[in-house]
């Protein structure tokens, strides 16, 4: 199956993890020509916290998730990478639960892959935490790849 469109997910917690994530993308999306789609999403908190550090007046300037996403360093640090490597691209932001709005974006850009990070967990911890990755990959329309932080 041909890889055209490829959503990397990101989020607050995945600073750590850029090189890694940003590499496993070039590997799939550079030699496929794939468009990669840079998906950050936020949760409520998290979103109002970077509009105040990013200083946008919401009382003059219309804001969108895609916009708030777009001048995150995470996101700007990765689209670097893709322009240096000549990698299409679009940046799109969610904000909600972070499983269900990575599923969300996979769904509406039509992703064949997603690439999602995370770090590794116990099963008790999964089973009384949760994990975003976990969902993502039972529930995505597509084939997921887990970029793993650090090592066991």
């Amino acid at each position: 199956m041909a890889i055209e469109t490829m959503l990397l997910a990101v989020g607050p917690s995945d600073r750590d993890r850029i090189d890694r994530l940003t590499e496993e993308t070039l590997d799939v999306a550079g030699p496929t020509g794939a468009t990669v789609v840079v998906g950050h999403v936020f949760t409520r908190d998290e979103y109002e916290d970077v509009l105040e550090k990013l200083e946008f007046d919401r009382e003059v300037d219309e804001v969108s998730a895609d916009d708030v996403a777009g001048r995150h360093t995470t996101v700007r640090d990765i689209v670097d990478r893709l322009d240096e490597a000549g990698v299409d691209y679009e940046i799109r932001g969610a904000v909600g639960d972070h499983a269900d709005s990575i599923v969300e974006l996979a769904e509406d850009v039509t992703a064949d892959r997603v690439l999602v990070g995370g770090r590794h967990r116990s099963p008790t911890g999964k089973a009384v935490f949760g994990s975003t990755a976990q969902t993502v990959m039972l529930e995505a329309p597509c084939p997921v790849t887990f970029v793993r932080s650090g090592t066991r």
